[in-house]
Parts: C-alpha cells; structure tokens; sequence
C-alpha cells in the first residue's frame, strides 16, 4: 500500500467512469474516496438518481462524499485534509473548487479535460468542437487553478473527429483514451519526469454551456452547418424543428450539394433514404428523427405517417 500513488477521485458523469474504475482496478494507485455531485431527481416519478460515480463508489465500498457546494462545506474539507492524498484528480466533477481544496492534496490537484486548450476552456468542449466542424480535438491534462481551465499542461493526446461522428461518440471516445493519461500524468509529475507547462494565451476560445435556443434548427444556415449543429448536440440535448406545434429531434442527416427548387425549411424531396429540406446552402437529408412523444424512428417512416 505505501507505494501506491493515493487519490481522492471527482467526478459525475459517465465520463468519468472508465477512468475511475482503471485507478481502482490498478495495483499502481489506491482510491481513497470519491467526491460528486448530489443525487438529482429524475424521470416522471421525479426520484433521486445517483450519479454513475456514486453507483461505482457503492459497489465497490469506496467513501463518498456530496457536497452542494465543496468550498462551503468545512467538514467534508477537513474529512478529506485527513484522508492524506498524493492527488485529487478531477474530471467533470461539476464544481469550482477554491483554494483551501486545492491545497489538501500532496502534489497537486490534475484535471482531464476534453479538449486541447486553450482551445474551448469551459462547460461543453466536446459539443463545441463538432457544431463548429472541427476535424480535431482531444483530451489534456492540467493543473488545476482557481482560473476557467488555465492552469499548465500537463499531457496532450489528439483525436480525430470524423465527418458523421456525433458527441455521444466522441464522448466514449474521450472516456477511453482518458485513463492512460491520467495515469501517465501523475506518475510523471510524483517522480519529478513531467514538467508541466504554462498555457500560451493564443488560441484561447470558450465553450459556453449549450442553451436549449440554440439546438433549434435555423434552415437559414448551410446544409453543412445544421448536420454538425445535428452531430453536436445528439441527444445532449438534441436538435430539433417545430412542425405542427410538435417538436420534432432530429438524429441523423446527411448534407447534400445539390439545389432544388423550393423554400428555405421546406419539404422538397421524400424518398427511402430519407426528407430532404432544402436550406440556406444545399440540401440536408433527415434520415432519423424523434417526434415528440414517440420514440426514434427513420425520417421516411415519420413523412409517410403525417397527414
């Protein structure tokens, strides 16, 4: 035990659970617990649902602790002062930290982040990348201060984003590659191997919390445009258009570089691959949507049942 590397684990989301269970299942590191965020209420019942790191943490006998809010909460800052660690190591936890926890740790605080800042510093990085068409992001790791992701790198790894692949890919794929470099980062930094660097200042761009306006389809925009905007927010929380007072997701598309005669938002062509809709710049195919109160379905499907 006392040549493990010992680490107080944040996070919430799924994520984050690939990386936890590597640390766990390691014979290099020692979970000593896990801190995330409180049980939200979910579904038509509104019950409280833990988070997926809570579920790992309670099947696997690790401390928990939940705070509202850490930098208000005395005693869980002291509970884990007590606990000793090597390092916190944080990865969409949900939380500012202040400095006091910051400075619990014996070597330093590491956050993974799902990007290659200082590109897209923020709340939605992974979306961010794929609306804006980017063929390229990745994950990092830093160290953490009390700024907006601007603490020194610590470890880059890149990742290619392919035409068609949506968050939710892009988000297994990140969870994936994350627990080597964690791995590699805080063995690094504990036997003095890894220097971490100072973020350059040029470049630097912000991922804003996605707003549910702007998942509403504009068929103003390009065919492209609306297929990344289709891509990047699939099912987190998902695009959509209005059509008879009803919202309707849209899931899948295809962009086409062809111009048919029509109106922006309309309806121009049906066939089994799918709708096409003619937009600002080309044409996009629907070829899966989701309408409201009813489940995942092809677009065809969808056309052919409306009246």
């Amino acid at each position: 035990m006392t040549n493990k590397i010992s680490i107080v684990y944040f996070g919430t989301p799924d994520i984050g659970l690939p990386s936890l269970e590597h640390f766990y299942n390691s014979d290099k590191f020692e979970v000593l617990a896990v801190v995330t965020q409180p049980d939200k209420p979910s579904g038509r019942g509104q019950k409280l649902v833990p988070s997926p790191i809570k579920k790992f943490a309670i099947e696997h006998n690790l401390p928990i602790f939940q705070p509202k809010s850490i930098r208000k909460e005395p005693e869980i800052i002291e509970a884990l002062t007590k606990l000793q660690p090597d390092f916190f190591v944080t990865f969409a936890f949900g939380q500012i930290l202040s400095q006091e926890v910051l400075d619990i740790p014996k070597y330093e605080t590491i956050n993974l982040h799902v990007s290659l800042l200082p590109k897209y510093r923020g709340a939605n990085p992974i979306q961010r990348a794929i609306i804006n068409g980017d063929s390229e992001t990745g994950i990092c790791t830093m160290i953490t201060e009390l700024g907006l992701d601007c603490g020194d790198i610590c470890m880059k790894e890149p990742i290619n984003i392919t035409p068609n692949m949506n968050c939710v890919e892009l988000f297994e794929i990140c969870a994936s590659h994350s627990p080597e470099l964690l791995e590699k980062t805080l063995i690094g930094i504990k036997e003095g191997t890894l220097k971490p660097e100072k973020q350059c200042e040029t470049g630097v761009c912000f991922a804003d919390k996605l707003k549910k306006e702007e998942c509403q389809i504009n068929w103003n925009n390009s065919a492209k445009d609306i297929h990344n905007l289709v891509r990047g927010v699939y099912k987190c929380p998902g695009a959509f258009f209005m059509y008879q007072d009803k919202i309707i997701k849209v899931m899948e598309t295809e962009p086409i570089d062809e111009n048919i005669d029509g109106g922006i938002g309309t309806f121009v062509r049906k066939s089994k691959y799918g709708i096409d809709v003619k937009t600002g710049l080309g044409i996009l195919r629907l070829i899966k949507v989701k309408p409201e109160g009813k489940g995942e379905m092809l677009a065809s499907a969808w056309a052919n049942g409306l009246k």
